[in-house]
């Protein structure tokens, strides 16, 4: 069950939006995520492990480019999520953030969705 937003932050060009779906928190990260931003995103999702939802599922929908330094806030939330029992899911990137997974094979280490609702049901 959706329990609504619960918090949402911005960084000039990246908007972070934070709620809970069951056991899970759904992080939107909308727009760029480079290393101008990244410290955004990293905060909410390292808050959410904190908070006790070990579960992450991050819709990159509404997110336009991601550099290695976005890439490398994803693989430390994954980390940080497994050790706490959970995971990190993505759910419908775009081709050019799927590419970046791509590219550098980090697609095999993270659970990929084609959609927010399929990440949710899963």
């Amino acid at each position: 069950m959706d329990r609504g937003t619960v918090g949402s932050a911005s960084r000039g060009r990246l908007q972070v939006a934070i709620r809970h779906h069951g056991a899970s928190a759904v992080v939107t990260a909308a727009g760029e995520l480079d290393h101008h931003t990244a410290d955004l995103l990293r905060e909410s999702l390292e808050g959410c492990v904190d908070d006790g939802y070990a579960r992450l599922v991050v819709d990159c929908s509404p997110l336009e480019f991601m550099d290695s330094t976005g890439l490398n806030v994803l693989l430390g939330a994954r980390l940080k999520a497994e050790a706490a029992g959970g995971g990190v899911h993505l759910a419908g990137m775009q081709p050019v953030v799927a590419r970046v997974l791509e590219i550098t094979g980090a697609d095999a280490v993270f659970t990929v969705h084609d959609s927010l609702d399929a990440a949710l049901s899963d």
